[in-house]
């Protein structure tokens, strides 16, 4: 991990990124993938159950900032569990 977090380039990271190694700063990098991903299906989902009822602007913005309160925890956990599994 010192390497990656010490050397300039990204390659590094990328090849870190893309074979699963689990660290630190690949977990934080999952971390704000999920939750934008998150929050742009949040939008989506809150546009399409509210939209006709409270405005479809109004939902999406409601829809954006409730849906990370479920998918933060639930990556940690998960980035969690896999990190157990991959040192056993």
């Amino acid at each position: 991990m010192e390497d990656i977090v010490t050397s300039l380039t990204g390659g590094d990271f990328l090849k870190s990124l893309a074979s699963g190694d689990l660290n630190i700063l690949t977990g934080f990098v999952w971390v704000v993938i999920a939750t934008a991903l998150s929050l742009v299906g949040g939008a989506i989902g809150g546009m399409l159950l509210a939209g006709k009822d409270i405005g479809y602007e109004f939902s999406a913005v409601l829809g954006g900032l409730f849906a990370p309160t479920a998918v933060i925890p639930a990556i940690l956990l998960g980035l969690f569990v896999l990190n157990l599994l991959s040192n056993s």
